[in-house]
């Protein structure tokens, strides 16, 4: 977290999960402290049974340490989170599959596949995917979207793990949509312009390797878009005289583009009483070139992004309702 500046998700998630590991383990007794594993393999908590309080003890620097450890990570911009886990190090998993609700919040059409056979689908990272599957859903011919966890290592992860840095698994965003109304390009449009895909592990406030950019392309056509997509977003940062290179993930389906839902309260989180509007976004306010979108069938205009697309600042204040397909095309 830069000073000065709120905490972030992930800093308040890491904050409450630290402490409330620091009370348990501190207040555990010392046969559970012998049984359970260390938290670090650099450093194991060893009990002696013959002296209890000692024991308490040790485990109550050893929790307070890890607190530490976790503190400065975070305030100097994720740790050893800001670099991907080897699979051999990664947790495992299960086999059971996250439960979801089967229908949209919003659009109220089913989130998980076999979708109808004229959709295509496609996967995207922009950091915290509660904003980014919000603009997806808003764009006139997406069918549906859903939140999960891709590219990482562990079977179905959970949000305590993924934001452990140990599964390498990157927040993203599943969208199926009607080619006919809305094309690849377009979609395109609003994955480089909601976030600044140059930040690495992280976006704004949240940092980690769960907050890296991607595009996890379904088709080897829609890999070969989205590469074309980026030298010309690229150009078109550079030529705005903004710093930095793109750090996004581009991976196709013969690479790790495996995707997992994420918990069911965090489906169309931002569309639900009482979410809490939390936005860590930084769109560059930088277009993709109207040329590019013209040459890949772009069926979205310029006005409609100058009206509807992302702001710089906060992506999230807008309607939860879809740009409805008759105003979309009249911009």
């Amino acid at each position: 977290r830069r000073p000065g500046t709120s905490p972030s998700r992930h800093d308040a998630y890491m904050i409450s999960a630290a402490a409330a590991s620091a009370r348990v383990i501190a207040s555990a007794p010392v046969a559970s402290l012998r049984a359970a594993k260390p938290a670090r393999a650099s450093a194991p908590l060893r009990v002696s049974p013959r002296s209890p309080s000692r024991g308490r003890a040790i485990a109550t620097r050893a929790s307070e340490n890890e607190l530490m450890e976790q503190l400065m990570a975070m305030l100097n911009g994720g740790g050893a989170k800001s670099a991907l886990i080897d699979e051999k190090d990664a947790l495992p998993g299960r086999k059971e599959e996250m439960k979801v609700t089967n229908k949209h919040y919003v659009l109220g059409n089913p989130i998980k596949e076999p979708f109808p056979d004229n959709l295509e689908t496609c996967v995207f990272a922009t950091g915290c995917f509660w904003g980014t599957e919000k603009m997806f859903w808003r764009v006139p011919g997406v069918y549906s979207t859903s939140v999960g966890y891709c590219s990482g290592h562990t079977q179905n992860p959970t949000y305590e793990e993924v934001c452990s840095g140990r599964t390498a698994h990157t927040e993203a965003v599943q969208v199926a949509w009607d080619p006919k109304i809305v094309s690849f390009a377009d979609l395109l449009a609003m994955h480089w312009t909601c976030h600044d895909p140059t930040q690495g592990m992280r976006q704004g406030n949240d940092s980690g390797t769960q907050y890296r950019s991607g595009i996890y392309c379904s088709t080897a056509k829609q890999l070969e878009v989205a590469k074309d997509s980026a030298k010309a977003y690229a150009a078109a940062l550079e030529a705005a005289g903004r710093s930095g290179k793109i750090t996004s993930d581009l991976i196709g389906p013969e690479g790790n583009t495996v995707y997992y839902f994420a918990e069911d309260y965090h489906q169309q989180y931002l569309a639900k009483p009482n979410a809490r509007p939390y936005c860590s976004a930084q769109p560059t306010g930088v277009p993709v070139p109207e040329t590019w979108l013209k040459a890949n069938g772009a069926k979205l205009s310029a006005g409609y992004w100058a009206k509807y697309g992302p702001r710089p600042g906060c992506t999230i204040q807008v309607a939860n309702e879809p740009v409805p397909l008759e105003e979309a095309m009249k911009a």
